[in-house]
């Protein structure tokens, strides 16, 4: 039988291999990093919705009142663009709930309440004023305290004093039911609308809101006003849900045509230059280096510089740290050794006087080129007979 031939398997380079998981993790990081950033806006959009939104439960929402219009028997329809309002609106008598709409021309706002038969202003402002209550006109916010109806319309007497919030001068309007007065303000009008119907003003962030609704008489007020017909629309404006075109030119049709192509062409540039300069080098190669000096060498021709320049006791420092160093080494002793620690231990194994190696490692500060000459002649003999006690040489046969 003849032997089978060798079958080679192609392994995969570990290099290789490192490349591709660091992709996968940079393509994860970016799934992670937009996930999250999704959500933040999901969370940012949904906050910015709930301000008197019936169908939030958080505390500026109003599902609160909502849930209780429906116990009540009323039917409570939530849209949130024009065309559903004014489909919901067609069906007959209906109440519609109207919050600031700055979305929205005026034309479209009156427009968008002509089939109501009630009107409720839960959030109003001067331009909603003037449209449904000529005259009227914001004058601040109410001062912290209750305040009792003080008018004849019997939906206020019936709930007694609330918490005002926004009020309102009505000096200028006509045929207008003013209650809760604080400050030369109301806190609630109530003007006719059409035939039999009408339109109110109300703060309904202060008295409507989930958070406050319990307070004094907040929920008796909103559901008398709220609740005359068996139908509520109740108008949330969406995002897209406008008339009015953008009239303000954009940053592209302010600067001159040249400047587009010149910040694409500088993008990329900028791009290309990363990707050159972020290149990945190759793995480290060992080079050979001409010459190759001994520490000693070194440490003595930094002695011969400072020698040279008239410094003894720097030479002296260099000279005695190349011989601690080298001393160390042929002692045994660790690199966290301390210049006395290696003195000792050099007087101990030669059986030299303690305080003279001391005084030749440490202690002795040279004078004069001479000194430095004395000094370094000392240091050689005491490197020689360490060396000669830790080494000794062999006597022959």
């Amino acid at each position: 039988m003849s032997a089978a031939a060798p079958v080679e398997v192609e392994t995969a380079s570990p290099r290789r291999g490192r490349r591709v998981a660091a992709w996968i993790a940079i393509g994860v990081a970016l799934v992670v990093i937009g996930g999250v950033g999704a959500a933040i806006t999901a969370a940012n959009e949904w906050a910015a919705r709930g301000a008197l939104d019936p169908a939030s439960a958080g505390p500026t929402g109003t599902r609160a009142i909502a849930e209780i219009l429906r116990d009540r028997g009323v039917e409570v329809e939530i849209v949130r663009d024009r065309d559903a309002a004014a489909r919901a609106l067609s069906d007959g008598t209906a109440t519609l709930i109207l919050p600031d709409t700055p979305a929205l021309s005026d034309d479209a706002v009156e427009m968008l309440a002509a089939d109501a038969t009630d009107i409720v202003l839960i959030d109003p402002r001067a331009r909603t004023l003037d449209l449904f209550l000529p005259g009227a006109s914001p004058a601040g916010v109410a001062p912290v305290g209750t305040v009792a109806p003080a008018c004849d319309l019997p939906d206020a007497e019936r709930s007694g004093p609330v918490e005002p919030g926004s009020i309102f001068d009505v000096e200028d309007a006509d045929g207008v039911t003013a209650c809760y007065p604080v400050d030369g303000g109301h806190g609630l009008l109530v003007g006719a609308y059409g035939g039999d119907g009408r339109v109110t003003a109300v703060d309904g962030r202060a008295l409507f809101s989930n958070e406050y609704l319990a307070d004094n008489g907040n929920a008796a007020l909103a559901a008398s006003l709220m609740g005359r017909h068996p139908l509520v629309v109740w108008y949330v404006p969406g995002l897209g849900d406008t008339d009015l075109e953008n009239t303000d030119p954009s940053l592209g049709e302010l600067t001159p045509p040249w400047v587009s192509p010149v910040i694409v062409l500088l993008l990329i540039a900028g791009l290309a230059a990363g990707i050159w300069r972020g290149r990945r080098f190759g793995p480290l190669v060992a080079e050979r280096l001409p010459v190759m000096v001994r520490v000693s060498e070194t440490t003595e021709g930094r002695a011969r510089l400072y020698a040279r320049s008239r410094d003894a006791v720097h030479a002296a420092d260099q000279l005695r740290l190349g011989a601690l160093e080298r001393l160390a080494r042929l002692l045994g002793l660790g690199p966290g050794a301390s210049a006395p620690e290696i003195a000792d231990a050099a007087a101990g194994r030669t059986g030299l006087d303690r305080g003279a190696v001391r005084g030749i490692l440490i202690e002795d500060i040279p004078r004069s080129d001479a000194d430095l000459v004395e000094l370094s002649a000392r240091l050689r003999h005491l490197e020689d007979a360490v060396h000669a006690a830790v080494r000794p040489e062999r006597n022959p046969r």
